[in-house]
């Protein structure tokens, strides 16, 4: 599987992220546990609301965060949460 840079990417409606006050960090918790992020994770996954392709996620990022480059990384980061089903694209 790999990301279409032309469709919108959407979180799961089976996962859910929310920030986890023990571990100090956001999450994804699905009815079979729950997976660690780091901030640039959450980021990333907080911007697959369904209406951003690939380019405008990373756009939206490298503004945030006042930098460049960034779409490798994204690109790799979002491939690992298509194929453990985390985001999806229609």
């Amino acid at each position: 599987m790999t990301i279409i840079p032309d469709h919108p990417i959407t979180f799961s409606p089976m996962h859910r992220i929310q920030w986890e006050e023990a571990q100090q960090k956001h999450v994804i918790l699905y009815p079979e546990g729950m997976v660690e992020l780091n901030q640039s994770s959450a980021e990333i996954l907080k911007c697959c609301d369904g209406t951003r392709t690939l380019a405008q996620i990373v756009s939206d990022l490298e503004q945030k965060f006042e930098t460049t480059g960034l779409t490798d990384d994204i690109t790799a980061f979002l491939g690992v949460a298509l194929q453990n089903g985390w985001i999806n694209q229609n």
